[in-house]
């Protein structure tokens, strides 16, 4: 069992936290929310490998595509590794069980991905047979790009319509004309690295013809509640659906 784990993955760092694995963790990087004591070891796309490498981890997790190049340096000085490249909001359930179960915590692992599993489901047959408003999810603002990978399914587990992106598809960058087409009653601006320090007014100052801002519906949230396929995911659709469905959940 994996006693020295290094999470360079803030996904991963929050779902060992989420399984009560702090004392596991040795090394997180400057993003996301690690254990006081764990040492920091940069950014997620470039942590420094030589300090990994001194901590003697057993086990170094890594995620996304972006990390890919990193695990692949992790694998040719020896280390023990997890990455988990999940796509789809199930993919992110079924990845945060991986990520525990290569930390030595399979059973728990499983228990939580079910108890995630049953909060979605709760949230969709709470809002099942309810009108659908278009949500646009913004994950980057220069150039402005549609969210992709799990946010679609995550928008359609909280009874929003996504038609900006399909589920399972990298983010895109969008054009003003395609969302003011789609008529989103809805904004939710989570851009990556930025947590929820985002000005909600650089949207309307775009000059774009929304619904939303005349509604006054444009939601800035931390990027760990849609960017990241960890634990704060299921939150975000507990969230958006509160939005989106107030009356019903």
């Amino acid at each position: 069992m994996p006693e020295r784990v290094v999470s360079l993955a803030p996904s991963a760092t929050a779902t060992l936290r989420a399984l009560d694995a702090d004392d596991r963790l040795v090394g997180v990087t400057a993003h996301g929310d690690g254990p006081a004591d764990a040492t920091v070891l940069g950014g997620w796309l470039s942590p420094d490998l030589d300090a990994v490498e001194d901590l003697d981890p057993d086990l170094v997790l890594t995620a996304d595509p972006l990390q890919a190049e990193v695990h692949d340096r992790l694998v040719d000085r020896g280390l023990g590794t997890c990455h988990v490249e999940p796509r789809t909001l199930e993919g992110a359930l079924e990845s945060m069980e991986t990520v525990g179960t290569a930390a030595g915590l399979a059973d728990e692992a499983a228990a939580f991905a079910d108890r995630c599993r049953e909060r979605v489901a709760a949230v969709s047959d709470a809002v099942a047979g309810r009108g659908r408003p278009v949500v646009y999810c913004e994950e980057w603002q220069d150039p402005p790009m549609a969210a992709g990978n799990w946010v679609p399914d995550a928008v359609r587990a909280a009874g929003g319509r996504y038609p900006f992106v399909d589920a399972g598809e990298r983010s895109r960058e969008v054009e003003r004309e395609t969302v003011e087409a789609a008529g989103p009653e809805h904004v939710v601006v989570h851009v990556c690295g930025r947590g929820d320090d985002v000005d909600p007014d650089s949207i309307a100052r775009r000059g774009w013809d929304l619904p939303a801002l005349a509604e006054d519906r444009v939601h800035v949230v931390g990027d760990d509640l849609f960017n990241q396929p960890g634990p704060g995911l299921v939150d975000g659709v507990e969230w958006l659906a509160g939005r989106l469905h107030p009356e019903a959940v």
